[in-house]
């Protein structure tokens, strides 16, 4: 039976509004002010407004571009947040916040590569630049490079060694790279740092399952489960460690819950169909079997174990029809 595993990234987002006095012009420093004020008011439509009346003002004001970057970028709106910082690169090339947070607009639109090349630059300008680092980590787990993931969070923890976030993406990056006692400790460590982090304790969960610990995988999927009581993925795990352990009937519970919370969820209906295959209640493991296949036409397992079931029951037509379309 295969386990879903939801490695959780945190992403860092841009920094603050910033006012550097670059212009002489006293009216363009008085727009880019409205807008900050504009900003702390939470009116970012307005910020945007007199963000752009400084650069009509004085078209190589490089902090109203950089300003106003940040508020598109605040309102999602990437492509023009990435003209602005650019805009503000050009003017200023030692920007090094324009650089960060041009990586942060390419990785919204997953465009890691320029993410990695803007992080990069930004550390070359800023050495210790934590979050710069960090967000490197994050672009380099998107694209699958977990080896120089795990080398930028432990940057980011030698530069700032209780940054919760830190131990427990670098844990992620060690989980990706199947070496479960190195994750187990990190995501040990953010959890003692930030005894909140939901994720930490599912994925701590998730790399103890690996390790066929499975009593410990169900506090940690339990606890996941406190603090968010609609965490499907935790139900559906703690279903898979209860399976492991042979207690089909706490097993069935959970997920029953996580159908209750996700309907369309192909894989909890056939596990469950597997909880009912173990209590040789096989009418109802029919009934999820034919729901997952009827939500995933492909799911060969579901074919199979129906059959299996079929077989069971005498009925070697049906079972034979489904073994057919696992082939």
């Amino acid at each position: 039976m295969k386990k879903i595993i939801i490695l959780s990234i945190f992403f860092v987002l841009i920094y603050a509004f910033v006012i550097w006095v670059q212009t002489t012009d006293e009216k363009a420093e008085a727009a880019l002010r409205k807008g900050i004020n504009a900003v702390k008011n939470n009116d970012l439509s307005t910020a945007i407004i007199n963000f752009t009346k400084a650069i009509e003002i004085d078209p190589k004001y490089a902090i109203a571009y950089y300003n106003r970057g940040i508020a598109y970028n605040s309102l999602k709106k990437y492509p023009e947040a990435l003209a602005d910082y650019t805009k503000a690169i050009e003017l200023d090339p030692k920007n090094v916040n324009a650089f960060y947070n041009r990586g942060v607009a390419y990785n919204a639109l997953k465009k890691y590569e320029e993410a990695l090349a803007d992080y990069t630059k930004a550390i070359e300008l800023d050495p210790k630049y934590a979050r710069a680092f960090y967000n490197r980590g994050v672009a380099y787990n998107a694209l699958k490079k977990y080896e120089e993931s795990l080398a930028n969070f432990t940057k980011v923890i030698e530069l700032e060694p209780k940054y919760a976030k830190a131990y427990y993406n670098r844990g992620v990056a060690y989980s990706n790279l199947k070496k479960y006692p190195e994750a187990l400790a990190d995501y040990t460590k953010a959890i003692e740092l930030d005894p909140k982090n939901v994720n930490a304790f599912y994925n701590r969960g998730v790399a103890y399952n690996a390790l066929k610990k499975y009593e410990e995988a169900l506090a940690d999927y339990t606890k996941a489960i406190e603090l968010d009581p609609k965490y499907a993925r935790a139900f559906y795990n703690r279903g898979v460690a209860y399976n492991a352990l042979k207690k089909y009937e706490e097993s069935l519970a959970n997920f029953t819950k996580v159908i209750e919370l996700e309907p369309k969820y192909a894989k909890a209906y056939y596990n469950r169909g597997v909880a009912y295959s173990n209590l040789k209640k096989y009418p109802e493991a029919l009934a999820d079997y034919t729901k997952a296949i009827e939500l995933d036409p492909k799911y060969a397992d579901a074919y199979y174990n129906r059959g299996e079931v079929y077989k069971a029951l005498g009925k070697t037509k049906e079972a034979y029809a489904d073994f057919a379309k696992t082939k």
